[in-house]
């Protein structure tokens, strides 16, 4: 099973700089050992199960909850069982679109 989490965390009342904080989050996700990839405005994790995947979550706003009075949380999920390794083969599927072999 292949449960994938686009999430981002955004502490609030802590004024506009909020890097710093965000960094907490991200550090939670990449000492979780699961897949992940940070972007601009996501942080995507793959895990085997729901309660993998939002424990992690879970860790990552309290996290920025402890630095901030509030913590504003975005979570999209992709739940697919009998499928694995879905943060990489999402990724290579477009990308094989965009770049079709050429018939030469």
């Amino acid at each position: 099973m292949s449960v994938v989490v686009a999430f981002s965390v955004t502490p609030l009342g802590v004024g506009e700089g909020v890097g710093e904080i965000v960094a907490e989050a991200v550090r939670v996700v990449r000492a979780s050992g699961l897949p992940n990839r940070t972007d601009a405005m996501f942080t995507t994790i793959e895990g085997e199960s729901w309660d993998e995947v939002m424990d992690v979550v879970r860790q990552a706003v309290d996290a920025v909850a402890s630095r901030a009075p509030r913590v504003s949380t975005v979570i999209k999920a992709d739940y697919r069982p009998g499928l694995s390794g879905a943060l990489e083969t999402k990724v290579q599927s477009v990308e094989r679109h965009l770049n079709p072999p050429s018939d030469r």
